[in-house]
């Protein structure tokens, strides 16, 4: 279960979010400026929270009270942009195993091979990332943070850089992530009709506040 109670200020915007969630999907749809991407980077630990509390899975990732901050790369959490963010100068064999490399053999919940199946991304395996169309990308981007075996999969507006028909092609795997491999999903988007193909439990963000859709 994600649990959080917090209030994050920069210059005149706040956020102010009080969430519960054990949902498989957690879908949050707001307009540009609403905050969404902020909640997810708070989540994610890239920026932190003047007041309240973050936890999830009985594990505290902030607690103002008690002074717990737990960073980034102890959080366990992927995060996966509209962009990719993929490295350049890596192939993509290299982009897949980035943060893969870093874990102790213990903490590997997923191979390449299995993710490189999941994802349909076999023959791109040693293609350069110009090389690369934008639904080919946000595959591989996909599959790098399944690598870090995250506990929880943030997505930040994942599709928006795609046309309609890339769109209909990729999310059949998030469905499989959601189905197979069972990692909870925030899921940050304008569209409703992604939240409801992933059958998310759907939020509203408005003015730096979540409220539940009827």
């Amino acid at each position: 279960m994600l649990s959080c109670d917090l209030s994050y200020r920069r210059g005149q915007f706040e956020l102010n979010i009080a969430l519960q969630t054990q949902a498989q999907v957690t879908g949050i749809l707001g307009t540009s400026g609403s905050g969404k991407s902020t909640l997810l980077k708070v989540l994610a630990g890239l920026l932190k929270p003047q007041q309240g509390r973050i936890e999830f899975n009985e594990q505290v990732f902030f607690d103002s009270q008690t002074r717990q901050y737990t960073p980034s790369y102890q959080r366990h959490v992927g995060l996966v942009f509209q962009d990719g963010q993929l490295f350049p100068h890596l192939n993509v064999r290299q982009n897949l195993l980035y943060g893969y490399r870093y874990l102790k053999p213990a903490q590997r919940r997923f191979e390449l091979a299995q993710i490189v199946a999941l994802l349909d991304i076999d023959a791109l395996i040693e293609r350069r990332i110009t090389q690369l169309s934008g639904g080919e990308a946000q595959r591989v981007a996909l599959g790098r943070a399944l690598l870090y075996s995250p506990r929880l999969l943030l997505l930040d507006e994942p599709l928006s850089a795609l046309d309609t028909r890339l769109k209909q092609q990729i999310l059949p795997f998030f469905a499989r992530i959601r189905d197979e491999i069972q990692i909870p999903m925030i899921y940050v988007t304008h569209q409703p009709q992604e939240l409801e193909y992933l059958q998310a439990d759907i939020l509203h963000m408005a003015q730096g506040k979540l409220i539940h859709l009827p």
